[in-house]
């Protein structure tokens, strides 16, 4: 008997207590179901269990309802509670504000991302043409014609960055 209540209570140790609510939202956000996902990262928020990745967690449930309001909260609280300052956050952050209307803040936002050491060729390449998205939203048509004659030459298998150059070359 003794041995056996050894063995639970290691059990009950190693998984943190039995149910992991953010084991569950991860679990939930892969099967695509996004409001229960929430509710678990919630859950892991108030049960003060990985916070910064729980609130990680939260914002990419309420990206994939398009709600870009509270991913962009849940995305900023994570970073204030710890979560690793990826490029990917980053990126996810400024695209909630460039959805939202706030170019100016997404600028800040792609700037922190394509700063990262984290970055992989492929969101580096996203970063810089969200980028010119930002500028273009702010008006600022010089700045974006600069940054897309830099990104047509790094990249210039993207036509559609370079139709948006020959269009930009008219204004």
């Amino acid at each position: 008997m003794g041995k056996m209540l050894l063995a639970a209570s290691l059990a009950v140790l190693i998984t943190g207590c039995g149910k992991n609510a953010s084991e569950d939202g991860v679990k939930l956000l892969e099967e695509g179901k996004y409001k229960e996902a929430v509710k678990e990262f919630e859950q892991a928020v108030e049960d003060d269990v990985n916070v910064g990745d729980a609130y990680r967690g939260i914002g990419i449930a309420k990206w994939e309802q398009e709600d870009y309001e509270g991913a962009c909260e849940a995305f900023k609280n994570a970073l204030e509670n710890g979560a690793k300052k990826t490029g990917t956050l980053y990126n996810f952050i400024g695209t909630c504000e460039l959805r939202l209307g706030n170019p100016e803040s997404a600028l800040n936002y792609y700037n922190l991302g394509l700063a990262s050491e984290d970055i992989s060729k492929e969101l580096k390449r996203e970063m810089e043409y969200n980028e010119i998205v930002a500028y273009e939203a702010m008006e600022d048509w010089e700045s974006a014609k600069v940054k897309l004659e830099a990104y047509t030459e790094a990249y210039p298998d993207d036509e559609k960055a370079a139709k948006e150059l020959e269009f930009l070359n008219t204004r």
